[in-house]
């Protein structure tokens, strides 16, 4: 069963993300703050609501909440290519690893098509402000143009691969980690190719 209305699913989806890299829910104010609302009503109005639809439970003692994440995707499981891996730290070469395939909830991609990702596993933790983990595994949408401010997967001069937030600035693209003991790297936008968009991140268990 899914979300009656777009809101309910962004709602959703951002609980789900939001448990998947920090391993806890939101709170109301945390969920309330992320989509601009101004009432926390609002926010347990469209909770309630997913909690009818099946896809969320409240535990009535302390007003937390749990994800129902199996009855949410159903069926709804698709294969996405693992191809290597990236770096979150300095560059790497590029490095293919065997033909290998991943299972991935759906709703983890939003509204790419799964057709239109792969997977690459994170090495380094260049990111891990982000949470994005050395070990874990990014998606990445299969796409050449970024806009300002979006984690990329950069290519640089065609043959170092690493993941870092992508900023154009005149001749030069500034690429950023997501750690505050790193430098950023600037370098002239012709030794700079995006070959593709971060859109979600799977943690292994260990």
């Amino acid at each position: 069963m899914q979300p009656r209305t777009q809101r309910q699913r962004e709602i959703f989806d951002y609980i789900v993300r939001f448990i998947e890299r920090h391993g806890y829910e939101p709170s109301y104010t945390q969920i309330a703050r992320h989509f601009g609302l101004s009432s926390k009503a609002t926010v347990a109005k469209h909770v309630e609501a997913l909690e009818k639809r099946g896809l969320l439970s409240r535990h009535r003692g302390d007003g937390a909440f749990s994800l129902n994440v199996e009855e949410a995707i159903d069926d709804q499981i698709c294969d996405v290519p693992l191809l290597g891996r990236i770096a979150a730290g300095a560059p790497i070469d590029t490095i293919e690893e065997a033909n290998n395939t991943i299972h991935v909830p759906r709703f983890l991609l939003g509204r790419t098509r799964p057709t239109e990702v792969y997977a690459l596993r994170v090495v380094g933790d260049s990111m891990i402000d982000e949470h994005i983990c050395d070990g874990d595994i990014a998606l990445i949408e299969n796409r050449v143009e970024a806009r300002s401010g979006e984690i990329v997967v950069a290519l640089i001069e065609d043959s170092r691969a690493t993941l870092k937030r992508y900023y154009p600035m005149g001749t030069h693209i500034e690429l950023r980690p997501a750690n505050s003991q790193l430098a950023p790297l600037r370098l002239p936008a012709a030794h700079v190719t995006v070959q593709g968009i971060f859109r979600g991140l799977l943690r292994p268990a260990h």
